[in-house]
């Protein structure tokens, strides 16, 4: 398979270039270093597949799926090989081939070339498997359709007015909806209430995030403060700290 490899880091162009040249079934023809690179490269390979970052100054790696589109180029596999795991799962979950995160590791890149290899001649084209993706998060700075969730070992797709709550503790967000839990790949509760809808999503306290349209019962607290009741599977109980009281007041109409 003809492979282009598009990073603005050069270490990890190197390194993935390194790695696939140990797979007899690849030839890297062309590496660039921006979106803008990407898309001359893949107009003069016509390559079966990218490997292509997600975040990169001027044209990212969503844009280039749209400059490919609006010319009409050839479609390739693409395998999104980035840190940002939080775009490149979802963009795999939605139509993309496969992602892969930094630190490269020479088993799953080995992996992510076999699952391009066995898509290469498949009955859908690569275009009509990213036409969903390009007009779901060709608008990412509006509010994301969907947030994944690992659930028992799967990664679902959860409509973001399903969650009920989220709660950060040792480094790792939970997100709760009415009939599940798993955990998310956002880093931080910020992260996560930015790609949420303001006036739905809420953080009554440090820690926790709450959907108010799935608030079950408000039950006062000690020293004036307040508890709510979440209507998720296991009714989880959210405090509110002192700050957010006010606002919790003008939410309920107290």
């Amino acid at each position: 398979m003809q492979t282009i490899i598009v990073d603005d880091e050069k270490p990890a162009r190197d390194e993935l270039a390194f790695l696939l040249k140990g797979l007899p079934e690849v030839s890297v023809v062309g590496q660039g270093k921006n979106g803008i690179e990407a898309v001359a490269l893949i107009k003069e390979h016509n390559p079966d597949l990218v490997f292509l970052d997600v975040q990169m100054p001027g044209l990212d790696g969503f844009g280039v799926i749209q400059r490919l589109k609006d010319r009409k180029l050839k479609m390739p596999h693409i395998v999104f090989a980035t840190a940002y795991d939080h775009y490149a799962v979802q963009a795999f979950e939605v139509n993309a081939v496969d992602y892969i995160l930094k630190p490269f590791d020479k088993q799953r890149v080995s992996r992510a070339v076999e699952r391009a290899r066995r898509m290469v001649g498949s009955e859908n084209s690569p275009a009509e498997r990213l036409e969903t993706l390009v007009s779901q998060l060709g608008s990412r700075a509006g509010q994301p359709v969907k947030l994944l969730v690992k659930s028992q070992g799967r990664l679902l797709l959860v409509d973001a007015a399903d969650v009920v709550c989220a709660s950060i503790a040792d480094g790792t967000i939970t997100i709760s909806a009415r009939d599940f839990e798993g955990t998310s790949n956002y880093r931080t509760l910020e992260e996560l209430a930015e790609s949420l809808d303001s006036d739905r999503f809420w953080r009554p306290h440090r820690s926790h995030l709450v959907n108010i349209n799935h608030i079950k019962e408000v039950m006062p607290w000690f020293k004036s403060s307040y508890m709510l009741k979440m209507a998720d599977k296991r009714q989880s109980e959210i405090p509110v700290s002192r700050g957010q009281t006010r606002r919790l007041r003008e939410f309920i109409k107290m």
